[in-house]
Parts: C-alpha cells; structure tokens; sequence
C-alpha cells in the first residue's frame, strides 16, 4: 500500500466522522459514552478506557481490571501523554490536549492537538459481519496519523507500549515474554507461562491462556521487551528504547511491569500527515469446549497459525480499513435515517460492544457456532434470553450470525443430553460450554424458563426464514421446533409461576408480557410451517394463536392499559414481546393495543427511562428500544427514547454501556458489556 493512498483512507475516514460528529452538534450535544470502545474482540480480548479523555486513566478490561495501554509523543522534545496515566510521569509528560473523540462502529477515533501538531489516533476493530474469517480474526489495528497544523517543520516520535496485564487473569501470575518475527513484522509475545488452556470458567475472569501479540511492520519501528518504568524513562529522557530486552522471565505480571514497547521517528512532520500503526491481537489457540471437546477459533479452522493471521491482516490493512469505513457510514446512515441522530450514536456505541460480547468458533461437527457470555450477570454461555434480545443486530446485518448464535443451543438440545420438553436456558458457563449451567440444569425442572426460551428461539426461527426467504435452517431441527410449539399451546397463554428473562424481578405466574411472547411464537411457528408447505400445522397453530389473543385482551384488561399479571389489577408492564407482531406483520393484536400502551407509558416514565413494570424503577435498556418501536409514530419512538439518550449522558459508574439500571438516577443496577444492548437495533428492522 502506498502511503498516499493511505492517507486518502484515512481522511476520508476523518471526513467521515467529522460530517457525522457536525451534523449533531448543530442539533444538539453527542452522546458521552459510559465508556470507550478501544479493543472490541471477543470476551476476554475487550479493553475500554472509561474516562473521557483517553490520558485521564488507563485502559481497562471490560471486567474493570487495569489492561494498560500506554502511549507518548515527543514534538520537538517536548514531552506529551497521550494514552494511559502512569503516575510517576504526570509531570515528566503532562496530557496532550483532546480535541474530539468520535465512535463509530468499527472506529474509535481520537484527535489531539498541541505544539504546533495534530495527532489522530484511531483504534480499528474490523468486525465485518459479511466476512466471518475478518470478524473473527482477534487482531485490532491501531494507528497514529500525526501532522503540523501552524506552518512549521516539527521533529515527532512516537512511543507506546502493552503491559502483560492483557494476558493474566490476575496480576501475580507468572509470564513469559519473547520475540517473534515474521516475514514482514516485528513481533513481541506475551502469555503465562503455565498455559492451563481452558482450565476453568466464570465471570468476573480474564483470559490466562493462548498469547497477546504486538505487531508492527519491519523498518518502521524499534522494538523492546522491559519493565514499564525502563522502557518509558528511556524514551521521556532520550526519545529510544532501552538497547537490550529484559530477560528476566518468567516473573509476575507486577514484577516491574513487563512491556512490549514500540518507538516511531515520524522524522520532520509537514503539514501531509506521517502515518504509524502497530496490530494488537491474540490468540487463544483454543477458545471453548462444547460437550466436553475444546473448539478451534473459525480464524484457525483451516489450520492457520498465530504468525500467520498477524502477516494476512496486516497484508489486507487499507483494504480493511476502506472496507470498515463504508461499513460505519453505511450503517450510522441507516441508523440515523431509522431513528435520528442520537438513535445512531447510539448504535456505534453498540456494536463493538456486542460483538465482543461473543466468540466465532467451529463445532465438532463442523458447523459455525456464535457463542455469547452473559457479562456480570453470571457468566452462562450461548444463553437463549441473551441470543433473543440480541438478535436484531444481527437481523439486520447478518443472518449467517444470527443463525450461527442459535447453532450452539440447537446442537445441545439435539444431543441427547437435554432431557426437557422445552428449550434450554444455556449450554454453560463461558467458556465450558458442557451442559446447562442455570437453574436445575439437566436434573431438575425447577427455575428453569420453559415458556420465556421456547418462545425466544421459535420466533428467531421466523426471523431468519424471513431474511433467508426459505426454512432450510429450521428443518435442520424441525422435530424439536414442533416439540416446543406443542409445549407453548399447552403452557404458552396462562403461564404458570417461573421465570422469564427478567429474572431479577423472581417467579411470576400469569405473566402478561410472557403470554404474548408465547402467543407470537406460537404464530412464528405457524408461518415456519406454512413456509415448508404443512398447511394443516399452519392452520392449526394460527387459529390457536388468534384464540388466545382474544383470551389475552380479557385477561389483561385494566382500562387505559394492560396489566403486569392477569391475576393483579392495578399493575402495568412494558409489553415489549408485542414489538414482533408489529415488525413480523403477524396481525395478531388489534392496533389499538399498542397505542393504549405506548399512551399509558408516557405517564408512568421517568426523568432516566421507562421503568421495566409497577414493582420497582429499574429498567432494560434492550427491552426500552423493543417498547420504543411498538410506537407506529417517530413522534412517540422519539418521546420514549429521549430518556434513554439522557440515562446514556449520565449513567454511573463509567461502564461498557449497562442494559439494567435505575430510571430515578441513571445508576447502574448491574450487568454491563453484554450482548443484548443489540436489541437497541429492533428500529432497523422496521419495513
């Protein structure tokens, strides 16, 4: 790649975001992230800073714990931060001025200017989901582009460096540090020495197998592996590297620190921009089990190695980076035109976090499996009530992914050690995908969802026989699709006392919004059989789903609204699972249903959002969108997200974007990082 052409990706890119950025500042102030998308991997590779200016802290795994990224500059011998704060240098490099910071959906752009200079950096996360080896691949690009903006000539070097904290769980584990050159990069590696791939599961954990790489091309950079003091006070006090690597290993990741640090002589920068990049990336080797087998990555699934995946993406870099630029503008126009401006902030908030929220890997029987991790709420892996919420993001950007984030619980459920009549909660806890982990698992029926998960997957059935326009993928599992649709006629419409995805809010017979559920699934499952041509199913299970609407609007009925429960007047619930007969066109319920609900909403709403139902002031930020849709007007969609937009501007504490929190004071009540603020996407999929 040339470097004028280079250059012309880049600020086309810039151009990009600065028409976005202008546009809503002349309406109002953009949306301030709870925190900032700079890694956007997978679960364990997925790092953050949450702070407003990038040198204000470090950044941080998406668990909270310290993933240090550190990054100087050096412009005619004055001393700059960029990136990260280590205390010992407040003072030695005081923190470059930050004059934006853009969120795109596969960009964080950041732009500093002092000294006469203007510094870019962007952190590229190339998750293109029309190309599942680029998506999966764990390599994020970051690049400076650094130019004068006063007339004058200005000598530049850059320096940045990675601690070992991107691969230990905790920081007392013990790493190794070597180089590995390739063709075409200088490459530092670093990882645990132990290496117990594998080896456990949970949530509050971090990768502590597999090996985090720094890449950068050959001739363009010095290199070093050093404790993080040495490596920093050589390149503040002299502007290089110290001449030898630290050989010192293994030791602790908190032993003096170990870094893989890069050096840039951007030389005499003019007013073209001088343009650095290095690739982060990590490989885990092997990333999950299922049923007790480990599972390849899909990157690695014909056989390609670490060293390998580093050659081809820097190889493909401008054409990534030209293809990620259309994504983002393709994607925020079609955001803003759906939902307006903020609503497309929003969504590029979204989709990094989503994405590394879930792992691309191969099953033993060869099919491609999308596997989730239900982030600070308890770790469960390819949870049904996350892959529901989380669906229409990949409704509306790839069906392969959506199909490939069902694959893993149908495979489960089809393997013979599911034992119940009706859909599993999860296969596991990430990244053990070995058996449902939830409730009584394959023991017991006790607090299990059986009408909440059977409903979830039969109407994400519909959704992709819709968008594939055939029911190929259904037929796959045709006998245990009729199995659950059999359950939900028999369980669906007067649900008795169990769960249901909003599982914090405990047991709850007679559920109205999970009678609906059940009653459109039960209507999904009639158009799936009208679309494989068994004609008397579709007749029989349409026909049961009209009764049942026409025993739902008596048992629900409380005057201006419908009621949380059939058995408590006087309550009220968002009836978020109504949002599919809308999006479907199933013409299941009377219209006026959802505009008596969305009515009766806009006076129960809070100053930070509508409350999930009458027993408490949190909400779901997945479900609010779902509510927002059901209006069949912008001017309703707009009053019930404005809240929203508000609760994103002042939520506490600073957090990959939390799905569950207090309407009273934008707080968060828990979880955070998780798949299902996707559900957030519902709007697009609008006809």
């Amino acid at each position: 790649m040339s470097l004028s052409k280079f250059k012309n990706i880049v600020l086309s890119a810039l151009a990009v975001c600065a028409a976005f950025a202008g546009s809503v500042a002349l309406a109002d102030q953009p949306l301030r992230a709870p925190a900032v998308p700079l890694i956007a991997q997978d679960p364990y590779f997925s790092v953050w800073s949450n702070t407003d200016s990038l040198a204000e802290s470090f950044p941080v795994h998406w668990t909270g714990n310290i993933n240090a990224l550190t990054c100087f500059l050096r412009v005619d011998g004055q001393k700059l931060r960029v990136m990260g704060n280590p205390v010992e240098y407040y003072n030695a490099a005081h923190a470059m001025k930050q004059t934006s910071l853009t969120i795109l959906p596969t960009n964080t752009i950041y732009t500093f200017e002092e000294c006469g200079v203007e510094l870019t950096l962007t952190f590229t996360n190339p998750n293109l989901p029309d190309d599942l080896m680029v998506l999966s691949r764990p390599a994020t690009y970051l690049t400076w582009s650094v130019k004068s903006t006063d007339g004058s000539d200005h000598e530049v070097k850059i320096y940045f460096d990675a601690t070992a904290e991107l691969c230990v769980n905790v920081v007392d584990q013990t790493v190794v540090a070597t180089r590995e050159a390739t063709d075409n990069l200088d490459v530092i590696r670093m990882g645990t020495d132990s290496q117990e791939v594998l080896a456990k599961s949970g949530d509050n954990i971090r990768i502590d197998w597999g090996y985090f790489f720094v890449a950068a091309e050959k001739g363009t950079a010095k290199s070093a592996i050093a404790g993080a003091v040495d490596a920093r006070d050589s390149f503040l006090k002299n502007g290089d590297l110290p001449k030898k690597d630290d050989e010192d290993f293994p030791r602790k990741a908190s032993a003096n620190w170990p870094v893989a640090a890069f050096t840039f002589d951007c030389g005499i920068v003019r007013k073209d921009p001088v343009v650095k990049r290095v690739i982060l990336a990590y490989d885990d080797e092997y990333c999950l089990t299922f049923l007790g087998e480990k599972l390849r990555p899909y990157w690695r699934k014909d056989g390609e190695t670490a060293q390998g995946m580093l050659e081809l993406a820097n190889a493909q870099y401008s054409d990534i980076m030209a293809r990620c630029q259309k994504f983002d503008a393709d994607l925020m126009a079609r955001a803003t035109k759906a939902g307006g401006e903020k609503y497309a902030q929003l969504c590029a908030m979204i989709y990094p976090e989503t994405i590394a929220a879930h792992k691309l890997a191969v099953l033993p029987n060869g099919k491609v499996a999308y596997v989730s991790k239900e982030n600070f709420s308890n770790g469960c892996a390819a949870t049904v009530d996350l892959i529901y919420p989380t669906g229409p993001l990949f409704a509306v950007l790839s069906n392969e992914l959506l199909k490939a984030s069902m694959t893993a619980t149908m495979e489960y459920a089809v393997s013979g050690r599911w034992p119940w009549p009706f859909a599993p909660h999860d296969e596991g806890q990430y990244p053990l995908l070995n058996g449902q982990r939830y409730g009584g698992g394959e023991k017991t029926e006790e607090n299990q969802m059986p009408v909440e998960e059977s409903a979830n997957m039969l109407i994400l059935f519909d959704v992709v026989a819709r968008n594939d326009n055939n029911v190929d993928f259904a037929k796959e599992y045709e006998e245990t699709l009729e199995k659950w649709a059999e359950y939900l006629l028999e369980k669906g419409l007067d649900p008795e006392n169990q769960l249901c995805t909003d599982d914090f809010a405990g047991h709850l017979a007679h559920n109205a919004n999970l009678s609906v559920k059940a009653i459109v699934a039960i209507a999904c499952y009639a158009d799936l059989c009208e679309r494989a041509g068994k004609t008397d199913d579709a007749k029989k299970f349409r026909a049961k789903a009209e009764e049942f609407v026409q025993e739902w609007l008596k048992l629900a009925d409380d005057g201006d609204h419908y009621r949380l429960a059939f058995d408590k007047p006087g309550t009220w619930s968002m009836k978020y699972n109504l949002v599919w007969d809308r999006i479907l066109g199933l013409d299941l319920f009377p219209k006026e249903v959802a505009k008596k609900e969305i009515a009766y909403y806009k006076t129960v709403m809070n100053d930070y959002g509508l409350p999930l139902d009458n027993r408490a002031d949190y909400t779901k930020l997945d479900w609010e969108g779902w509510t927002a849709t059901l209006a069949d007007n912008r001017e309703d969609f707009d009053a019930l997200m404005a809240p929203v937009y508000r609760f994103v501007n002042a939520t506490q504490p600073r957090v990959p974007l939390t799905d569950w929190y207090f309407t009273s004071n934008a707080k968060q009540r828990g979880f955070q990082a998780r798949s299902v603020v996707g559900g957030v996407y519902i709007k697009m999929m609008e006809k």
